[in-house]
């Protein structure tokens, strides 16, 4: 009997935060470790199901880069990477298309109706809905660098992505573009979760990371930051406490938030239902950013 009451207590602390994001657009981005381990990305893909169920509208962007630099290993081409970016040049633009756009777009589609739910595959070869132009870099010397067919999106087909949702589909978009001649790139899957929130002015953004969140000290899990503003987040990036691979993880929030994005969360994906554990209980489970804090703190109204 007590075990049921917990239960029935969890449901009670989730109603809140079901109803204030009742027909609410949230942007998630699947990429990394949980890409590579089957049971975490089934727990996360539950997850969305769920959140579907319960009246949100969930939006997946995904990459798939482990994946693409299997498949170029298996065809004999070494992955080269210019700041972040994957140099991608006609045959690796191949791989990335038959991996990213085909084989994991499909598969997460066909695994979510599995799971109970319903999705749409979002690609070349049914709809695409990301529009965009080849990203131009310098180096520090102010050269241009030369990275083949890699793009940033500059248009998002909104409309088709919003009826998917109120259809009560789950839309699920890989992170790659075409430009205005129709040539395909490739878009780094981050930038492509940031687009997309931002033109469908979403409620949130989820990053699912290898870690969970923003720490105080980045060697232990237990100094986690549950909330921070944008001037809160610059300040810790300033005095350090913020530092290597999460710099470039907490900006991408920041800008995020910029383009109007309600919240941006990061979370360990690896943790079991870490997804609805952030979003229906009062605490959440990784760092949301916010632009400025609420009265009422945590709590759903």
């Amino acid at each position: 009997m007590i075990e049921a009451i917990k239960k029935a207590d969890v449901l009670i602390e989730a109603l809140g935060w079901i109803r204030r994001f009742r027909d609410k657009i949230t942007v998630i981005k699947l990429g990394g470790s949980v890409m590579e381990d089957a049971a975490a990305l089934d727990h996360i893909l539950l997850d969305i199901v769920f959140m579907e169920t319960v009246g949100m509208r969930p939006v997946v962007v995904h990459g798939g880069g482990a994946a693409i630099s299997r498949r170029a290993d298996e065809a004999g081409i070494k992955p080269r990477f210019v700041q972040g970016r994957r140099v991608t040049d006609a045959a690796t633009l191949d791989i990335v298309e038959q991996v990213l756009a085909y084989e994991t777009n499909e598969r997460l589609q066909r695994r979510i109706e599995e799971l109970g739910g319903r999705a749409m595959n979002l690609n070349f070869r049914s709809e695409n809905v990301l529009i965009g132009e080849r990203l131009e870099l310098t180096d520090e010397a102010g050269h241009a660098v030369d990275l083949g067919s890699v793009g940033r999106v500059t248009r998002v087909e909104r409309r088709v992505i919003e009826n998917l949702c109120y259809a009560g589909q789950i839309p699920i978009i890989p992170s790659m573009c075409l430009d205005a001649e129709g040539h395909k790139l490739n878009v780094n899957a981050d930038t492509a979760a940031i687009s997309v929130a931002a033109a469908l002015d979403a409620e949130k953004l989820v990053f699912l990371s290898d870690v969970n969140g923003v720490r105080l000290d980045k060697d232990d899990p237990k100094s986690l930051v549950h909330s921070l503003t944008g001037d809160e987040a610059e300040r810790l990036i300033a005095t350090g406490v913020i530092s290597s691979g999460m710099i470039p993880k907490v900006e991408a929030c920041l800008e995020t938030l910029e383009q109007g994005v309600g919240k941006v969360h990061i979370i360990d994906g690896r943790l079991r239902h870490s997804l609805l554990l952030e979003i229906y209980t009062n605490t959440g489970v990784g760092t949301e950013i916010v632009r400025q804090r609420e009265e009422n703190g945590n709590d759903p109204p």
